[in-house]
């Protein structure tokens, strides 16, 4: 087992978002996990990587606790967080912020293959690497994210809502590219709305609701769930 979330709680003041919370994934799994707008999801996310501490319980990765470290040692760690809304820096190009990825020291003596690696992945991003990230499509950005995010070389790498506000051309490319990071065996764990598309290619899924851990197992059990089906599918 790669990470283990165990019963986690987690609060904003007196809000109570996340309620004993547990949650695993396997090296080289796609999870999945889904839910309406407010369901806890990016909260889960954000407290794993520890912007956010849990009030109550444990989150382990490797079997070490993790859940009582600052944020940039959850990162050396191996745990990278591609937030939603992507997070590049506009200003910079698109060379500079891959470099910026590159942020521990692992990270930074392996960064010449790893740049290889992601402009193979995101050619785009090779040809536009001079290039200001602001000036970039929104798929062309969101490719930028993932490969900042790649430049840690990540035990885990943690995708909130890649395909939000993505044209549907660009949400197809979106879930191309997670497939391509899955066959490379490329351990994820992902937040997304587009329940259909991303329990279709996930391993394992979790279905969030008002911050408690409502179902889980198989992705494609929950794909024929008829909960899930009426509730997330539209069908």
């Amino acid at each position: 087992m790669l990470l283990e979330i165990d019963g986690i709680d987690v609060c904003y003041g007196k809000f109570q978002a996340l309620h004993g919370a547990s949650l695993q994934v396997d090296a080289k799994e796609l999870v999945t996990v889904i839910g309406t707008n407010g369901a806890g999801k990016t909260t889960l996310l954000n407290t794993i990587v520890g912007l956010l501490r849990p009030t109550k319980g444990q989150i382990r990765l490797e079997e070490e606790r993790i859940d009582g470290l600052p944020a940039y040692q959850i990162v050396q760690k191996g745990i990278v967080l591609v937030p939603e809304g992507r997070g590049i820096f506009t200003r910079l190009t698109v060379l500079e912020n891959l470099q910026v990825g590159a942020y521990s020291k692992k990270a930074r003596e392996k960064y010449s293959e790893t740049l290889e690696d992601v402009f193979e992945l995101f050619p785009r991003l090779g040809e536009r690497r001079s290039q200001k990230a602001g000036t970039l499509s929104g798929g062309e950005q969101q490719m930028l994210a993932v490969g900042r995010g790649l430049m840690e070389c990540p035990k885990l790498l943690m995708l909130d809502e890649p395909s939000l506000g993505l044209a549907p051309k660009l949400v197809l490319e979106t879930f191309s590219t997670l497939k391509r990071l899955k066959d490379e065996a490329i351990t994820i764990l992902l937040v997304e709305q587009n329940a259909r598309r991303a329990l279709a290619l996930s391993d394992r899924a979790y279905l969030l609701e008002e911050g408690h851990v409502a179902l889980q197992g198989e992705a494609k059990q929950l794909l024929q769930d008829e909960y899930v089906k009426k509730s997330y599918l539209g069908i």
